[in-house]
């Protein structure tokens, strides 16, 4: 059972040392973990109500969290403080979310289980990242293994920003545009339409259709809103289909597509660099890099290079036909082969990715621009020509 399955999500209040109560929502195993991990927060438990276990979270630390917890564990370590200690210190930096998880980790550490071993049974890190403790430990590295992870989340979330900046934009402009559309046909419209047609006899075509829109979904408002909200019921239900059809589309687009592409690269080089760092044979990096890639083609391009890497094929040769990454790419990783110093290679590349995401996503926001104030003009100048150019007819005399 995964730790997210064993937890139960409560509703809560709490008194302050100083006076006052907070009110939450918080996962925990039982009422009585709850009160402790409040307790720790110098808060006291009043009272807790149970919600429904699909409620509970995944029980994932986010991306943040585990930032901090990384970039401190690094600071720590690589001056001597013990693990056990390191952790406290640590659960009193992250989030009150993620503040119970480390606290536990730390316990389990303190009874002798491996840091990664606790990492894995609590459920709250990814494989990569359990991978790349496990294999710090071997080495005896864990300050460093925790640096290079911490550079790589930075990364990630880097990455993270950029795609919300990329999708939030045309939807708060889509939404905004559709808003004023619909206010204009129900509201304006409806309004404006039959003193229209009492003045002018011979509407254009257009105008009329606008008009008649208008007066029937004034006239069916209840209807049209119940179906707005059965069509939002069913985006929330069919996200997942609709969110692979848009990313399917997406890597068609002109552009667009070669950011998504730039996106999957820095993610690869920076576990890449990651599990390198830590020690880890080539093949096996790869086995756990390639976990991180969803692009059809280069997934399936770096799967054949590392299944024939362990069938004893050269790097070189290997590379080259990896057609998904740029020309410079390639021969870089061939040039850092031959020189033994992959591990810099990775580094290099995934910094340089993430300085080409940047640009590549600004040159798209800068296309994206324009083209949302036409599509903006076709939703909304559209209405407002049909209301002008009859009053502009009347004005002129024709």
């Amino acid at each position: 059972m995964s730790r997210a399955a064993s937890l139960q999500p409560f509703l809560f209040s709490a008194t302050r040392q100083t006076g006052g109560r907070s009110f939450g929502l918080r996962d925990a195993r039982s009422k009585a973990a709850l009160a402790e991990a409040l307790r720790r927060e110098k808060l006291t438990l009043a009272s807790a109500y149970a919600l429904p276990k699909a409620l509970a979270r995944s029980g994932k630390i986010k991306p943040s969290d585990n930032l901090v917890l990384n970039e401190q564990l690094a600071q720590l370590l690589s001056r001597g403080v013990p693990l056990v200690e390191a952790l406290e210190v640590v659960a009193e930096t992250v989030t009150p979310g993620a503040r119970a998880t480390v606290i536990k980790m730390r316990e389990m550490v303190a009874a002798g289980t491996s840091f990664s071993d606790c990492c894995r049974e609590m459920g709250a890190f990814d494989t990569v990242t359990v991978a790349v403790y496990k294999a710090a430990e071997r080495s005896g590295d864990l300050a460093g293994a925790a640096k290079q992870i911490a550079i790589t989340t930075r990364r990630t979330l880097t990455v993270a920003g950029r795609a919300v900046t990329l999708m939030v934009y045309p939807i708060i402009v889509m939404t905004i545009s559709v808003i004023v559309a619909f206010g204009m046909l129900t509201l304006v419209v409806p309004k404006l339409g039959p003193a229209l047609k009492e003045m002018n006899a011979e509407l254009p075509w257009f105008s009329l259709a606008v008009i008649n829109l208008g007066t029937f979904m004034a006239g069916n408002i209840l209807v049209i809103l119940a179906l707005v909200f059965c069509g939002v019921c069913g985006l929330i239900y069919f996200r997942k289909q609709i969110a692979r059809g848009v990313i399917i589309t997406a890597r068609r687009t002109p552009l667009l597509q070669d950011v998504l592409t730039t996106q999957e690269a820095v993610r690869f080089f920076s576990v890449m660099a990651a599990m390198s760092r830590s020690g880890v044979p080539l093949a096996d990096a790869m086995g756990t890099a390639n976990q991180t890639i969803t692009h059809p083609a280069m997934r399936k391009q770096m799967e054949r290079l590392r299944t024939r890497l362990i069938e004893g094929g050269q790097w070189r040769t290997l590379v080259e036909e990896v057609s998904t990454l740029p020309v410079a790419t390639r021969k870089l990783l061939i040039a850092a082969e031959r020189s033994g110093d992959l591990e810099a290679a990775f580094s290099s590349l995934a910094l340089d990715m993430t300085e080409e995401l940047d640009r590549r996503s600004s040159r798209f926001l800068a296309v994206m621009q324009p083209l949302m104030v036409v599509i903006m003009f076709l939703l909304i100048g559209t209405l407002l020509m049909a209301l002008l150019i009859p009053l502009i007819t009347m004005g002129t005399g024709r």
